[in-house]
């Protein structure tokens, strides 16, 4: 499996993407909130459009934050939950432009995610 990034042609290449939970390890992930790691695909998160697969452990989620574009979250194990309930595996999830969520899970989620803008977290309350 593996992620090839940075090819000299600007693709990203993800095989076996719909078996990530057997061959997880293959992949570089990084930290990115406690508890939840990170491969990214392409983009700059803070300036533009870009791609990543989360990883949770269980427990895990990542705090309120607002979409600024819209979010496409494709569930690839797992299963996440927000403030409009748990969705599993094999689910695609679209939250429109200038949505609001709390992301969590119990017992694991790896998720392709996808952003059409930067991420704006809400402040620690």
């Amino acid at each position: 499996m593996g992620a090839e990034q940075g090819r000299a042609d600007g693709r990203v290449v993800v095989r076996n993407l719909f078996n990530i939970a057997v061959n997880q390890s293959d992949l570089r992930w990084q930290a990115f909130r406690p508890g939840v790691e990170i491969v990214r695909l392409y983009g700059d998160p803070s300036t533009g459009s870009s791609a990543a697969l989360l990883r949770y452990a269980p427990g895990a989620g990542v705090p309120l934050h607002r979409h600024a574009g819209h979010e496409h979250i494709v569930i690839l194990s797992g299963s996440q939950t927000d403030e409009h309930g748990v969705e599993s595996a094999g689910t695609l999830v679209v939250n429109p432009q200038g949505s609001r969520h709390t992301v969590t899970n119990e017992s694991g989620c790896i998720a392709l995610v996808i952003w059409e803008e930067p991420v704006e977290f809400d402040p620690p309350m």
